[in-house]
């Protein structure tokens, strides 16, 4: 599992759905859509309509792979922290009932504030 315990697990840019569909796609349950997909060095997040699922590619050939699941259900509060001049980065904060805090950290170039909105639609 990734330790989220830890505050910052790795910076995400945003992605093509098709790059990371065929390791997620068997898990997703029947009706669940991509909403949002995003993509660090090797590990990656997708948010579908029902959940935040992040994976953590393991091992020097990356084949070994941790899915974590966070259903949207489960988020008690959520804060957005937008780029700004100095510090180009954007941070997601999600408190999960019975997990606590997962911060995801993205590069300058995602769209934070349409993110927070997506999470609100599902959360509120």
């Amino acid at each position: 599992m990734i330790d989220f315990a830890n505050g910052s697990v790795f910076k995400l840019s945003p992605c093509k759905p098709d790059e990371i569909a065929p390791a997620v796609a068997p898990l997703l349950v029947h009706g669940e859509q991509f909403v949002a997909t995003f993509k660090a060095v090797r590990d990656f997040v997708v948010f579908t309509d029902k959940r935040l699922i992040a994976v953590n590619v393991q091992g020097i050939t990356g084949k070994k792979r941790d899915f974590t699941s966070l259903p949207y259900s489960k988020v008690q509060a959520f804060s957005i922290e937008t780029a700004g001049t100095f510090d180009l980065d954007a941070e997601l904060d999600l408190w999960f009932s019975g997990l606590g805090k997962v911060r995801l950290e993205f590069k300058g170039s995602a769209d934070i504030r349409q993110l927070g909105q997506m999470i609100a639609t599902y959360v509120l």
